[in-house]
């Protein structure tokens, strides 16, 4: 249930920086809004993979992304956010508790109860922080 629940909310998240992206930058915007770290380290990872035979995860660079990085992108593309968020200091806390979040549930390990309390937790901050 907890994978389950982290995939939907990591797949919306991606999906809503997509989309602010592309309407504020146009279908370009991987190249004009993203920065060359952030881009670089996706590019790096998806060759990796491919390098390792693996079939990739994803045509869109942006899946190759750390939340780290997905909270990188809104703090430089402010802009494109704007009306999306209540506050952009909540985003940042929330995308770094997923992150701490990931491993654990990306590895299938059991989490404590503590920490399926922060998942649910930090579901709930996300969609405050978006006005829901």
């Amino acid at each position: 249930a907890n994978f389950r629940i982290f995939y939907c909310l990591e797949n919306s998240i991606r999906e809503l920086i997509s989309e602010a992206l592309e309407e504020h930058h146009g279908v370009d915007w991987w190249n004009s809004a993203i920065s060359p770290a952030v881009r670089t380290a996706a590019e790096d990872l998806r060759k990796k993979e491919i390098d390792m035979g693996a079939v990739p995860r994803s045509e869109e660079l942006l899946d190759y992304t750390t939340f780290g990085e997905l909270s990188t992108i809104i703090e430089q593309n402010k802009e494109a956010f704007e009306g999306r968020f209540t506050s952009f200091k909540a985003v940042n806390r929330v995308l770094w508790q997923l992150n701490m979040l990931r491993g654990p549930i990306a590895h299938c390990k059991p989490l404590a109860e503590d920490e399926i309390l922060r998942l649910h937790l930090s579901l709930r901050d996300w969609f405050r922080a978006m006005g829901e």
